[in-house]
Order: structure tokens, then C-alpha cells, then sequence
């Protein structure tokens, strides 16, 4: 595939199509196509093929797809009006016909079909004459494929194609199964009633990172969904698509075959497009021939021989059902996983397309793994019609996605929350900007705890990348059962639209979120059945008690026990009726666990920093010259870790854990005032303008006014 503006593309070696190479499919008659739920057929008569006054070519244009099949002389010859003649195709070639070359068989399975060997079993060598341009090798478009991991998300791919044609018009997409007219297999169709493409807009669809959308209001925006998303469905894909722009209506059909290019061995990427004027008053599609009558005539003769349709009248037949404009795309030759066996499943659901091997919960007979096997956060992964509708944050109620005759209901998983909240977060650098806001719904899901499911569903741009992503490690019960639903316009999703990119901000968003969902847990846990957990900060009486003498003594104290650090002995009490107790929020600040401390692992004081009570003279002068020459940062600290070590030979593990909620509470306070404090320097900062800005109109206006003063007796006395 190449953007330059030769429309005859690289010199190569020729593939006449007279060789005798055949198709993977195996022709047969064909039959005439079946309607398409979802889409009316156009009231105008059948498309006729234009007999008439043929257009003339137009001047040549810079296409993003080089179609070098150009070079590729069609079987048989093409009538004086450029039309392929078909009958004519069947006649004897004029001369000697060469030998043929080896096919080169691409396997059916996905993960293997990379690993054809080119025709004629050379290495695979870059075309002749390329001058500077890039050439890309067919085996890429496999290779490019691979991105996409799950089946689901490359249809998801179309999808958004469709959804992003909803400014132009789009109403409802159609996603069916339909029968190859070639060898009776299954094909999947994707049509929208979108603005189209013209024939330009078609080759930048077709090529490399050309695309025509808008990244701050559209969900696609790499210009490369369309390969990635086809590719990874089947080994090849042929688009149909009407459009009304430009200087009138046209339609064009362009085939993206991976069969085609692996089995003629091609070494470069070749996408024969066809274009024709569109009347829409008679229906007439007339040919238009952008780059002569043999382009277009070589170029329609690898289309009928590579496509599931056989003659140029069943090609246009495709556009019966389109309307004035839309886009039908249909991949066919579908991959098989390692199995052999397709990987959509058309046949298990008659109303739905599965993932093949996907589990049956009805077979499952513990009740409990039932119930989660069923939620949607496993359905969605197997099952195209659960997955579409929870793919879009929101949609337009008069626009409809159709999944085989049906219509997908749209479902809000926040909808399937109890106990919700909102929770806003924003991140440091977008403090002041809007689209950096998110609101975090969050809540158990409904019929948590038996439903084991927790994660969060990120949205991006309204549209799902990651459903229920865990932040919480299953080994914990910690976080069973909640579920959160957020839009993140502020990162950026991988090119697959299933990940995003692990950047500083989506990490500190994962950190969040983490911390969200703890802080939940922690609050509403017992809600549905689990022990509540108190908290010294809402809780009349505190859980954490210290006693009097675990407090820090004044220096009178400390004088009359001895410069040496003593512990004092637990004086009894409970933890109820403590004695002489104290509640640790009301503790002295520099009380508090240090960073980094567990509250499962036992906490004790190193026995070289024991020291023992001394009322030795030279022990308290030698102690009190290290404690002036010690840096004042680090006679704090230790004194920190000494407190901290009594406090720890006091505490329970529950105390630890509030301690360490409390000092994270803390941190969060600090965070948030630094932030407002940043957010008042800058109001002060603008305050502080827009009083100068007063000043100076003030200054203007009293200029004006004595200005206006002074030149009134003037005009007075001109009358």
C-alpha cells in the first residue's frame, strides 16, 4: 500500500490474472442476496449498470491506495464503453499462456496465517523501482491484526465507525450473518446509514493513518481501525459505500484481501477500488473513471474474481439496500482459533454471535458459580449482544444497533449498583481544566457478596476500554462485590481500544481508584453482611486507646525518670473502659505509625535502641553534647521512631490499621490543601490583573472624558 500519486503504483514483477492461480474459493453459481433486517430496500428501481454516454476520466487526484492492480491484464477483455465483458472472459487468451506458480495457501487459522511462504517460494523482496517511498509487505496486514487479542474487540472497531457517523446522519447499524455466495460460508456484515465515503475518503480508509476524523469528538482518530478490526475478523473484506458529497452522488467498492495478495504473490499491498456516478432520480450507476478505462477495467476483474460476487450486476447488487447513502462492509473467508473451528459462533444463539468454546452456565451445577458465570461481566466476553450493549456510555435514543434482526438494548452498569456514591477526582495537572474532572460511581453491585465480581469500568469518550478491571488483589476478600463506572477523557487508550496506555496519569488514576475502593470497602462493608470495621473518626467511642502514661512526657517527667527513654508498664483496663485513657485522635501529631509499616506484622523495638534508665553523670553529658551537635531534622526523627516504637508495643492490629487510615486521611487533607493553595495564588494573581486592567480603563475613561471637556467650548463656538 503506498500514498503517493502515481496511479499506476510501483513496477513489480507483473501477476497477469490469465495465470492460472486460483482463488481459495471454490466458484459457484450465484444466487441472489437476501435483505437485510434492519435496512429497507431503496424504493428506486434495481440498480442499472450505465449503458450510456460513458463519464469521462477524470483529472488525476492524489490517492492514499496506489491500486497497482492496474498491472494485473484482466481475464477476457473489456467492452468499448470500459466495462468488463464478461463473456468475453471465458475466451481463450491470445498467446501463450506462462506456467503457473505454486499457490501459496494461507491457513485458516489466525494465529498461523502469517506464516504463508510468498508464490514461487523466493524470499520476499521489496518491489522494483519504489524510488523513496515505503512499501508494505501483505504479511503486515496479519501482523498489524494481531493487535487486536479478543475477536470482539476488532468488531468493536466498526462499531465506532458507525457511532462516529451519527453527526453525519446515521441512524441505526446492522451487524448479521450472510452466506458467501461462493462456497456457502458464513460472512459477517456490518452496514450503517452514515454520510458514506466518496471515492477519496475510500482510499484513505484503506490506507495507513489517514483519517478524515476530529480526536476531540470522535472515538476513532489512529487511521487504523478499519484494517486492524477486518483483518483480525477474516482474511478478507470487501466495502461498499454511497455518499452525496463532492460535486455529486457516487458509489465505490474497494476489497482489502489478504487471500488475494498471499496467493498471487503480491509484494506489496494492492487494493482494487472501483468508483461509479450515481443517479439517484433513474438509479443509474455509470462508471467513473478516475484513472482510465484500463485501470478500471483490471481493477473490477480482480474484484469479481476475488469476491464472494461473480458479475459486475451482483456486485451493484449490494447497493440495493444502502439507500441515497451508507457503507456496507462484509468480511468473509472468517479465521478459525487453533481448533479449526470459526471463532464467531452464529449457531449457538440465532439472535446473538458467541465467542466459539464459550462455558454454558447451564451446565455449571454449583448454584454460586452459576450466578457469577451469568453476571455480565463474564457474559460480555463471549456474547456480542451483551458486550454491544454496554460498549457506549450514551447514545441518541433514536439510534439503534441491530445484532441479527434484533435490536441490542442499551444498559448502564451503574444502574446495577446499591449503596451508590459519587466521587470526583481530578488530577494535579488538570485541576483548573473541566475535561480532567472525573465522577466515579461506585456502590456494591446487586447481589454482592454472592456475586464475586470488582472492578472498575473505564470509559473513554464514551466508550468502554476496560470493563471491569481490578484494582484489589483476589486474594483478599478486601473489595468483593464493588464495581464503579467512570469516563477518563484525560488518558489515552492503546491502539486496540481494549487498554490504555501506562502512562503517569492513568497510574496515578489506578492509585486512586485503589484507594477509592478501599475507603468504600471500609465504610459500607458491613452493609452487606460483613463485620464493620470501626473508625476513631466517626465512632463515639474510639476503638484505639492509649493510656496516660504512653503519652509522651513533659521534660519535668523525663528529668525525674533519667535521660534514659523508659517504657511504662500496661496498667490494665479494657478496651471499653480503658485506664486513664486517651483516644488516638487526640493524640499528640508526631504520634503515628511509620510509613511503609503493615498492619499484619508485629511491631517491636530494636534491642540496640533499648536503653536502659541511668542517672550516670558522664552518660547524661555525653548524650546531651551528641544531641547538640545532632542535625535537628535528625534528633526529630529519631525521637519520631522511639515514640513510634513505644505506640507499637501498645497496639493491636486494628489499632495499626486505623493509624495508618488516619495518616492517609492526612496525606489526602495535605494533598488537597496544597492544591487549593496553588488554586489561591493563581486567583490572586488574576485578581491582581484585573485590578491594573481596572485602573488603566479607569485612566482611559478620565483621559476620554477630559479629552471631550476641552473640545466642547470649541464646537460652541464654532456654532
Amino acid at each position: 500500500m503506498c500514498t503517493g500519486n502515481r496511479h499506476t503504483g510501483t513496477t513489480t514483477d507483473p501477476m497477469d490474472t490469465r495465470r492460472d492461480v486460483k482463488p481459495f474459493l471454490a466458484p459457484v453459481t450465484s444466487h441472489s442476496q437476501r435483505g437485510v433486517p434492519g435496512f429497507g430496500v431503496c424504493q428506486a428501481a434495481p440498480t442499472p449498470l450505465g449503458r450510456g454516454a460513458r463519464v469521462s476520466a477524470a483529472p488525476q487526484q492524489a490517492a492514499c491506495v496506489v491500486n497497482r492492480a492496474a498491472s494485473l491484464e484482466p481475464e477476457g477483455g473489456c467492452s468499448r464503453d470500459g466495462r468488463l465483458d464478461v463473456e468475453a472472459a471465458g475466451a481463450p487468451a491470445r498467446g501463450p499462456a506462462p506456467p503457473p506458480l505454486p499457490a501459496a495457501r494461507v491457513s485458516r487459522k489466525f494465529w498461523s496465517a502469517g506464516d504463508y511462504d510468498a508464490a514461487g517460494g523466493s524470499p520476499a523482496q521489496p518491489p522494483r523501482n519504489v524510488g523513496s517511498r515505503m512499501c508494505v509487505h501483505p504479511k503486515f496486514l496479519h501482523s498489524n491484526a494481531t493487535s487486536h487479542k479478543w475477536p470482539f474487540g476488532a468488531v468493536a472497531e466498526l462499531l465506532d465507525n458507525a457511532v462516529d457517523e451519527i453527526k453525519t446522519g446515521a441512524t441505526r447499524i446492522v451487524v448479521d450473518k450472510i452466506v458467501n455466495k461462493r462456497n456457502g460460508s458464513p460472512a459477517l456484515l456490518v452496514q450503517d446509514d452514515g454520510g458514506g465515503m466518496d471515492p477519496d475518503s475510500m482510499r484513505r480508509c484503506m490506507s495507513f493513518g489517514f483519517s478524515d476524523k476530529q480526536s476531540g469528538s470522535s472515538i476513532g482518530q489512529y487511521g487504523n481501525g478499519f484494517k486492524t478490526s477486518t483483518m483480525r475478523l477474516g482474511a478478507d473484506a470487501i466495502v461498499f459505500s454511497r455518499c452525496m458529497k463532492g460535486s455529486g452522488p457516487t458509489q465505490s467498492v474497494g476489497l482489502l484481501s489478504y487471500t488475494f495478495l498471499a496467493e498471487t504473490g503480491q509484494k506489496d499491498v494492492v487494493v482494487p477500488m472501483v468508483d461509479y456516478k450515481y443517479d439517484l432520480l433513474t438509479g443509474d450507476a455509470i462508471q467513473y473513471e478516475r484513472h482510465g478505462a484500463d485501470q478500471f477495467c483490471s481493477n473490477l476483474s480482480v474484484l469479481l474474481k476475488w469476491s464472494p460476487f461473480a458479475t459486475e450486476e451482483d456486485l451493484m447488487g449490494n447497493f440495493s439496500d444502502i439507500g441515497p447513502h451508507g457503507t456496507k462492509i462484509i468480511v468473509f473467508n472468517l479465521w478459525s482459533n487453533d481448533d479449526g473451528v470459526l471463532e464467531l459462533d452464529f449457531d449457538t444463539k440465532e439472535e446473538d454471535i458467541m465467542i466459539s468454546g464459550a462455558p454454558n452456565p447451564a451446565e455449571t451445577t454449583n448454584a454460586v458459580k452459576r450466578t457469577n458465570e451469568n453476571h455480565l461481566s463474564n457474559q460480555l466476553r463471549y456474547s456480542l449482544r451483551v458486550y454491544a450493549s454496554v460498549l457506549y456510555l450514551q447514545l441518541p435514543g433514536y439510534f439503534k444497533i441491530i445484532l441479527r434482526g434484533q435490536e441490542v438494548q442499551r444498559h448502564s452498569i451503574a444502574t446495577d449498583l446499591i449503596y451508590r456514591q459519587a466521587v470526583s477526582y481530578t488530577p494535579l495537572e488538570f485541576l483548573r481544566k473541566k475535561e480532567g474532572e472525573v465522577v466515579t460511581s461506585i456502590g456494591f453491585l446487586n447481589g454482592a457478596p454472592t456475586i464475586s465480581v470488582h472492578g472498575f469500568n473505564i470509559y473513554h469518550r464514551n466508550r468502554l476500554i476496560l470493563p471491569f478491571h481490578r484494582v484489589l488483589s483476589s486474594a483478599s476478600s478486601k473489595g468483593r462485590g464493588v464495581a464503579g463506572v467512570l469516563e477518563a477523557n484525560f488518558i489515552k487508550p492503546t491502539h486496540d481500544k481494549q487498554d490504555f496506555e501506562k502512562s503517569q496519569l492513568y497510574q496515578k488514576l489506578i492509585i486512586r481508584l485503589k484507594d477509592m475502593t478501599t475507603e468504600y470497602w471500609d465504610l459500607h462493608s458491613h452493609l452487606i453482611g460483613y463485620q464493620k470495621k470501626p473508625r476513631a473518626s466517626v465512632s463515639p467511642t474510639p476503638p484505639g486507646m492509649l493510656t496516660a502514661s504512653d503519652t509522651i512526657a513533659e521534660p519535668s517527667e523525663r528529668n525525674a525518670v533519667g535521660a534514659g527513654l523508659s517504657v511504662a508498664p500496661w496498667r490494665g483496663g479494657t478496651r471499653d473502659h480503658p485506664a486513664s485513657a486517651i483516644p488516638i485522635a487526640f493524640a499528640p501529631p508526631h504520634l503515628s505509625v511509620p510509613a511503609g509499616t503493615s498492619g499484619h506484622a508485629p511491631c517491636s523495638m530494636p534491642a540496640a535502641q533499648m536503653v536502659p534508665a541511668t542517672d550516670s553523670a558522664e552518660t547524661r553529658k555525653r548524650r546531651n553534647e551528641d544531641d547538640v551537635q545532632m542535625d535537628p531534622c535528625k534528633r526529630q526523627a529519631i525521637q519520631s521512631l522511639e515514640v513510634d516504637n513505644q505506640i507499637c508495643q501498645r497496639m493491636t492490629e486494628r489499632d495499626l490499621n486505623e493509624f495508618e487510615h488516619l495518616k492517609f486521611e492526612n496525606q489526602q487533607l495535605h494533598e488537597e490543601c496544597l492544591e487549593l493553595e496553588v488554586a489561591e495564588k493563581e486567583l490572586l494573581l488574576k485578581e491582581q490583573q484585573l485590578r491594573l486592567q481596572i485602573q488603566q480603563a479607569e485612566a482611559q475613561y478620565k483621559s476620554l472624558l477630559n479629552e471631550y471637556i476641552s473640545a466642547t467650548p470649541v464646537r460652541t463656538h464654532m456654532r
